[in-house]
């Protein structure tokens, strides 16, 4: 497998991040101003660690982090980081429990990604039943006006996630941090406002390139 040693690469090395992925994270807040002291935030598909790392600097230690992924992990995580190896789509009764416990989460994040097989409309395909499911989990644990971070390679079926995103979510958002690898074909979607109770829908920006 290829290892891409970039600025990015470098730079999660130099600062203790398990992968560079948590530059997204950062170029996602600072875009959105999404994390806060004191919340709390699931994170879903969080192998090997650096967006819940990143989410719980921000948070601070009287903030959470509910991590999970169906891989597991060696990354040491501070006490406000709780880590638990679980499938999304095959929950065990200890996570929703846990789920419960912690719950009502500000935001849920996801970067969850299928692994890619090389063949675009079944890894598009794939990524897509991730992140539906994540948009699932975020539905039934977020609190009213919470937000939703959701990593999807972008192909013709995306409107199977953005119609339910327009419905929960005061407004919808798309993009392409400066840290994705340029031929990646990944776009976060962000959702900002949830309601309780979706009773319209709002217009979504347009996807980067389109």
């Amino acid at each position: 497998m290829k290892e891409y040693r970039d600025h990015y690469f470098l730079k999660a090395k130099r600062e203790n991040y398990p992968a560079r992925s948590v530059y997204k994270l950062k170029e996602l807040d600072a875009k959105f101003r999404l994390l806060r002291p004191g919340q709390k935030i699931l994170d879903l598909g969080a192998a090997p660690g650096s967006w819940s790392l990143g989410a719980a600097e921000k948070v601070g230690s009287k903030g959470l982090v509910l991590a999970c992924d169906i891989q597991s992990t060696e990354t040491t995580f501070p006490p406000q980081v709780t880590f638990m190896q679980e499938d999304v789509f095959d929950r065990s009764p200890a996570f929703e429990a846990k789920l419960e416990e912690l719950g009502p989460f500000d935001l849920v994040i996801s970067d969850m990604a299928p692994r890619t097989t090389g063949t675009r409309f079944t890894d598009q395909a794939r990524s897509l039943d991730l992140a539906v499911e994540a948009l699932s989990v975020a539905c039934l644990h977020l609190k009213q006006g919470g937000c939703f971070v959701v990593k999807i390679f972008m192909g013709p079926d995306v409107q199977e996630l953005l119609a339910p995103m327009r419905k929960a979510f005061a407004s919808v958002k798309s993009f392409k941090p400066k840290s994705s690898r340029p031929e990646s074909k990944e776009t976060f979607f962000v959702g900002l406002g949830f309601r309780d109770k979706p009773n319209q829908t709002d217009p979504v920006d347009a996807p980067p390139g389109r």
